[in-house]
């Protein structure tokens, strides 16, 4: 049963949205539509929408009300809904994306990208002036392989996203241990290879962020518990590693190994957070001081088990956890001095995988 605890109570839904994927192979209810508490960052699910398989991974084109999901299934698919009233209007059937298993997607230049994982490629679709996503897209293939024998022995693109400029498509893949620069025509939707930068063999990186200076890019690892500082050049289009961070990964269980997540940047650009899944562990860095150089000042706790998002919401106030094991999302108060986080509500959400707010 659904449900919210705070220490202010439910939310009572003052106009602002959050939009919850799930994994409905286990057990979750596809795409679910809360309503958020501002006062409290409670949130009250209201409707549901299981028209999309496994919808890994949601992002919202806040001008144009539009919220874009992908299916990570075998054959592939992404799908788009007119977002309004606190209820999402299919704009069309779900598209096949012609790759496998996408874990997460992006909208720039009239075009909707996304990060096949299965396949090990990045797909580019038309996206329609009232929003809606079409066929036929573009694939473009990657090649490689790591040297992880069971993870990694083909490419795996994970992430697709422009850079804040949007003049080039970054692309993250764990299989080939790199991070991928593309062009993309805005006309006819076509992705050229342009660089890719080769990371530390078996890292296997997963996610990044960029910092809001537009400058420093945080690269997450999940085969090893570590973050690549990277420089990031926007006239060339090129990636320079600087340093590695360690992730720490205290509370794993013994001869369990942790998996870490995803990475995110306040708005503020003052601290980078990383979910890692196997310590169930939330940390924040400090970068206020210097941006390529972050220092752990925070390690909490979750609040479930195997946190696969985190997301800040729009205040910048609270973050959002969506653990995919124990099914629900956590928020925490964030200080916007320290950093730090305090655990302060969680809603059920059975196979709970992403949330983005409106």
């Amino acid at each position: 049963m659904d449900g919210a605890e705070s220490g202010n109570g439910t939310a009572r839904g003052t106009g602002r949205w959050a939009y919850i994927g799930s994994f409905t192979s286990g057990g979750g209810k596809g795409i679910t539509v809360a309503a958020v508490d501002e006062a409290s960052g409670a949130l009250a699910p209201r409707t549901t929408v299981g028209t999309v398989r496994n919808p890994a991974c949601l992002v919202l084109a806040p001008r144009a009300g539009v919220l874009y999901a992908v299916s990570d299934t075998e054959e592939g698919g992404a799908a788009a809904f007119r977002a309004e009233a606190g209820g999402l209007t299919a704009l069309g059937p779900a598209v096949e994306v012609g790759g496998s298993g996408p874990t997460h997607l992006s909208v720039v230049g009239g075009r909707l990208l996304t990060a096949n994982y299965a396949s090990g490629s990045v797909s580019s679709l038309p996206v329609g002036p009232d929003g809606s996503v079409s066929g036929p897209p573009f694939v473009l293939a990657h090649h490689g392989s790591g040297p992880d024998p069971e993870r990694q022995r083909g490419p795996h693109a994970h992430q697709v996203l422009p850079d804040p400029g949007g003049r080039w498509v970054v692309s993250v893949d764990l299989g080939t241990d790199s991070v991928r620069v593309c062009a993309l025509d805005r006309t006819t939707g076509v992705l050229r290879a342009h660089t890719e930068t080769v990371l530390r063999a078996g890292s296997g990186p997963r996610h990044l962020a960029f910092h809001p200076d537009g400058e420093v890019v945080y690269v997450l690892h999940e085969l090893e518990p570590q973050m690549t500082v990277c420089r990031w050049e926007a006239e060339s289009g090129r990636l320079e590693p600087l340093s590695e961070v360690a992730v720490d990964s205290d509370g794993v269980p013994e001869g369990e190994r942790a998996y870490p997540s995803v990475v995110s940047v306040s708005s503020d650009g003052r601290f980078v957070r990383a979910a890692v899944r196997g310590s169930n562990r939330i940390l924040t860095f400090s970068v206020a001081e210097n941006a390529e150089k972050p220092q752990l000042v925070d390690g909490v706790d979750c609040g479930g088990s195997w946190p696969r998002d985190l997301v800040t919401d729009p205040s910048g106030r609270r973050v959002y956890v969506a653990n995919e094991w124990s099914g629900d999302i956590t928020w925490f108060d964030a200080d916007p001095r320290t950093g730090r986080l305090r655990r302060a509500g969680a809603v059920e959400v059975p196979a709970a995988a992403c949330v983005v707010f409106a």
